[in-house]
């Protein structure tokens, strides 16, 4: 990640969107992290890849840092149905409904938020951003699960993560 702190042209973009709500995300717990270093991280790795692809990496980095913008928990839910419908559908939409009242997004971000939980929710990625995003987002999410239980994870099981649950879910 010390790549992401040199690159200059990542922190340009992003730098308008570093205000107080979204610095508070460093204070949420996230697996073995913080809310925040989760989102910086999705926000980096789909920018690398979305710039590679040539497609709209601006809005990619500035969808994937504020994919995660809510500030409930799965802990403070009562029942076993709340807990999953926030891990499922619910923390995408709130965290929409929380960047939307600070910054002036345009659709793709938008459905880059609403849809990183693809295909746990039945929100579709609608632009290819969007499918990196949430990609992206079990990869690192994935990742950081295996280092909290001090599990070496391989950054593609991921990807095999996501195959699993469409499969599931279905």
């Amino acid at each position: 990640m010390s790549n992401m702190h040199a690159n200059n042209e990542f922190n340009s973009i992003i730098k308008d969107y570093m205000n107080e709500e979204v610095l508070s995300l460093g204070k949420i717990p996230h697996h073995n992290s913080n809310r925040l270093n989760h989102s910086l991280k999705v926000s980096y790795y789909s920018y690398l890849i979305t710039k590679k692809l040539k497609l709209d990496y601006r809005s990619t980095a500035i969808g994937g840092l504020l994919h995660d913008m809510y500030f409930n928990r799965v802990a403070d839910m009562e029942t076993k149905r709340e807990k999953i419908k926030l891990f499922t559908s619910g923390h995408p939409k709130d965290a929409l409904a929380n960047a939307s009242n600070i910054f002036d997004l345009n659709d793709l971000q938008k459905n880059i938020i609403v849809s990183h939980m693809w295909p746990l929710s039945r929100e579709l990625p609608k632009y290819k951003e969007s499918f990196v995003v949430s990609v992206v987002d079990k990869c690192v999410s994935t990742k950081e699960f295996g280092n909290k239980w001090h599990v070496k994870v391989s950054n593609t099981l991921g990807i095999y993560f996501i195959l699993l649950v469409n499969l599931i879910f279905r």
